[in-house]
């Protein structure tokens, strides 16, 4: 059971690693009203099950520290990570915004029922290492005139990794709520757009296939998956591997002609895979023993 939820939380990290492309090819849609649109068609699934089994309504009757998180989580993450690129530079603010994944893997040590272990940290910090070398390719330089991107930036992982860490206490929370996060997170995109932004649609077909595997896959179904991965997987071990995502995202963008190779990706792929590979010590060694018992 743990290992399939850990399997479809890593789904989403998946998922997530094609955010660059379709976000690249969606043309220039302002970032609050790509997120209102995607977060809308991202809730669509969850909709049609839900009328499909309207049955499963009772399960969206559930507390309010539930809807405050989901919320939270979901609009709060975009909504700083926004602040963070529009008032600091795109390198500097990712690099910091991708520290949640670290958070995560220190932070369980809080949960009920989890031990952090030293090579949980040090699995996590090769991954961070592989996120260096992407992400900080052309050079890191801190300026004090950009400290409110900075700072927003730091909430920015300090939120997605709280909501991700107590998302775990609501292990008996139905995923189906994270529609209900979804659609509150595109009123609310919606709303910042009209105060914040002008309104520009995508002008192609291939923009508009963008952005709506964008809501299917990254904005979408990624959220479904990564709620029940963090709920009922390995959490730590999803933690470490988030790191993945912009080492993917990378070599995606490079496929499609977005990026260029080089040794940087090369080392941050092993660093990344190599640092997953040590934090997931614990569940090799335990589906080798499950597999020693099953032959003898």
């Amino acid at each position: 059971m743990k290992f399939k939820a850990t399997l479809i939380g890593f789904s989403a990290i998946l998922m997530w690693s094609l955010l660059a492309l379709f976000t690249a090819a969606s043309g220039k849609v302002p970032p609050f009203q790509l997120s209102a649109t995607c977060f809308l068609i991202g809730s669509l699934p969850g909709i049609i099950v839900l009328t499909w089994t309207p049955e499963r309504f009772a399960l969206l009757k559930q507390p309010a520290k539930v809807w405050i998180t989901g919320i939270v989580g979901l609009f709060g993450y975009h909504f700083l990570y926004f602040t963070a690129l529009r008032n600091a530079p795109a390198v500097e603010a990712g690099l910091i915004a991708y520290l949640w994944p670290l958070l995560i893997v220190v932070g369980s040590a809080l949960l009920p029922g989890e031990r952090l272990r030293w090579y949980h940290v040090a699995g996590a910090l090769a991954g961070l290492s592989g996120t260096i070398l992407i992400v900080a390719r052309n050079g890191i330089a801190f300026d004090d005139a950009y400290t409110l991107g900075y700072g927003a930036a730091f909430l920015c992982a300090f939120t997605w990794s709280g909501y991700s860490l107590i998302t775990r206490r609501f292990g008996a929370v139905s995923t189906d709520v994270v529609t209900g996060f979804c659609l509150a997170t595109s009123l609310l995109s919606f709303l910042c757009h009209l105060g914040l932004e002008t309104t520009v649609w995508p002008q192609t077909l291939l923009e508009w296939l963008a952005v709506a595997g964008l809501g299917l896959l990254p904005v979408g179904a990624a959220f479904y998956a990564w709620d029940y991965g963090v709920k009922n997987g390995d959490i730590q071990l999803l933690g470490v591997a988030s790191y993945a995502a912009p080492v993917l995202s990378t070599l995606i963008l490079i496929l499609f002609g977005f990026a260029e190779p080089s040794w940087r990706i090369a080392a941050a792929c092993l660093l990344v895979t190599g640092g997953a590979v040590l934090a997931a010590k614990d569940m090799i060694l335990r589906k080798g023993t499950t597999a020693a018992q099953l032959a003898e």
